[in-house]
């Protein structure tokens, strides 16, 4: 058991930690959205920064590379684990591999019931029906698999859902075993839209005693909920921005678990994701066609506009205004908004791209604009990752009007890219864009265009106030070099996540008891 004074050390960044992080889907061996990229790159920068990571997730042999870059080998362990799910004992083996640049261990959990399938989550838009009992097995496996790997760990770092017993099985079932003596749990919550909420009778899969079953933990409407499960029992909880840890304890953005999230505000800790700079750099970009930095841009960029018209069939024309998108076609990304302002879209001297799969009510009104207007719109339907590369490189501007974003990835691939954002000012993209107002560009801190009100016309005005922008090349080179010169990578982030792992081992001094966010809730509001 690590003393005070150890723990002590340890805060003082004297000492490493030993931090495991579960996922379930990571690149290059899964991948579904932003969670992924996040389960790969903060243990690697947590590497850099002298700790000993492991990261387990689930094994999908189908998923392996599928549209990204090509997964290091995979190979045995030997180990195999057995743990219940309900009333039946199910088997697994666990795998072991590398994150790719890196010194991290990833170990994947292999059981082809449940995650040798055609989707992590959904298929043919219908999710898995039995996702919870996959996901309850997988929370299970993450523990067994610490405890036969030895793995010792200071933190076991969880990540929404699909995760979110793992919090309380390290508080009800792991506390002050061999291993895990002063082991302390955090855990991220990434979108509060996916909550993971299921019938009050999976509570039984999950093996727990029907005492936790109740609205200040388990329970949520009457269902079983592994989001609220994990915001519970989490020594602390995380979210992916500042803004979003304030939004997501109001009505409006909670999902219905703003009074959870409000009784555990002061271990609630908003951390902007970082950008892996080995992977979305332009200076060193494989996938574009000319490298460029904050001193080449102009050339840079007018070499991979030119390239990224001609092999979506788009006039090459440099003057212009070239909107990019590459995203999820959801309401939650705003594409309502394009929808109702597309006939005056269409009027105005712009090219736009999308890149990007969801609902089909969306996929087929950009389908449709590229074959009316091939001059203007190029639409591919799915993902490609040498194509989102070219298109932030080639893009002028990057259209990202989100109704909710906890975070946001791609409006910071787009700073480093000098292609100018615009935005919605919610969450991740109200801490990372700062609007073009006179005052703004005249400090030097403006980087992009951002807007509150969720409104077709509000996105139209700012799209053409930046076409009128990129009409003055000074102007513009001035928002593309602030967003280039900032500091977007995992450096810092990382350093914010070590200073919440030591805030929960302080909590793991205190006296053994039931899990610390679990007793925060007695004057907590219901659900």
């Amino acid at each position: 058991m690590a003393s005070p004074a150890e723990l002590v050390e340890r805060r003082e960044g004297c000492q490493f930690m030993r931090i495991v992080l579960a996922s379930s889907e990571a690149v290059p061996f899964s991948k579904t959205g932003g969670l992924a990229d996040v389960a790969a790159a903060l243990p690697k920068a947590l590497g850099q920064i002298g700790h000993e990571v492991s990261l387990i997730t689930p094994h999908y042999p189908r998923m392996i590379s599928k549209g990204g870059e090509q997964a290091p080998p995979i190979e045995p362990t030997g180990i195999s684990l057995r743990v219940m799910v309900g009333s039946k004992q199910v088997e697994g083996r666990i795998l072991r591999s590398t994150l790719p640049g890196s010194k991290v261990t990833v170990y994947l959990i292999d059981q082809p019931g449940y995650f040798d399938r055609a989707g992590l989550y959904v298929e043919h838009d219908q999710d898995y029906r039995d996702n919870s009992e996959r996901f309850i097995f997988f929370s299970r496996a993450v523990m067994e698999a610490i405890r036969l790997l030895n793995l010792r760990p200071d933190i076991v770092h969880a990540n929404d859902w699909q995760t979110g017993l793992v919090p309380a099985l390290v508080n009800i079932e792991y506390r002050g075993t061999p291993g895990f003596e002063q082991t302390a749990s955090v855990f991220t919550i990434h979108n509060m839209a996916f909550q993971g909420q299921f019938w009050h009778w999976d509570m039984l899969l999950t093996g727990l005693d029907w005492k936790y079953f109740n609205w200040k933990q388990m329970e949520c409407y009457g269902h079983l909920n592994l989001l609220k499960t994990g915001i519970t029992f989490a020594d602390l909880v995380t979210t992916v921005s500042p803004t979003y840890a304030r939004e997501i304890r109001t009505p409006e953005f909670g999902c219905g678990l703003n009074g959870a999230l409000t009784s555990r505000q002061a271990d609630l800790v908003g951390i902007l994701n970082g950008v892996d700079t080995e992977v979305w750099n332009p200076q060193t970009d494989t996938k574009i066609v000319k490298t460029y930095s904050a001193s080449t841009l102009n050339a840079g960029k007018a070499a991979c506009k030119a390239a990224v018209q001609e092999r979506l069939g788009l006039p090459k024309n440099p003057s212009v205004l070239l909107l990019g998108s590459i995203s999820r076609m959801t309401h939650q990304k705003g594409f309502q908004l394009v929808e109702q302002c597309a006939s005056m879209l269409l009027d105005q001297d712009i090219q736009l791209i999308f890149l990007g799969s969801g609902e089909p009510r969306f996929e087929g009104l950009l389908q449709d604009l590229a074959r009316q207007k091939p001059d203007k719109v190029a639409t591919t339907i799915g993902y490609d990752e040498e194509l989102s590369h070219q298109i932030e490189a080639g893009a002028d501007a990057f259209l990202m009007p989100s109704e909710f974003e906890p975070c946001g990835l791609n409006q910071m691939y787009s700073l480093i890219y000098g292609t100018v954002p615009i935005v919605r000012a919610v969450g991740g993209l109200a801490d990372s864009v700062v609007d073009a107002t006179d005052e703004n560009v005249e400090k030097g801190i403006a980087n992009g265009f951002s807007f509150r009100e969720f409104r077709s016309d509000v996105l139209f005005w700012n799209i053409c106030r930046a076409r009128s922008m990129f009409s003055d090349p000074q102007k513009w080179n001035r928002l593309q070099q602030v967003g280039m010169k900032q500091d977007w990578s995992w450096k810092s982030s990382a350093n914010e996540y070590v200073r919440v792992y030591d805030r929960a081992l302080a909590k793991r001094t205190a006296p053994v008891g039931i899990g610390a966010g679990a007793s925060n809730h007695d004057n907590s509001p219901q659900n």
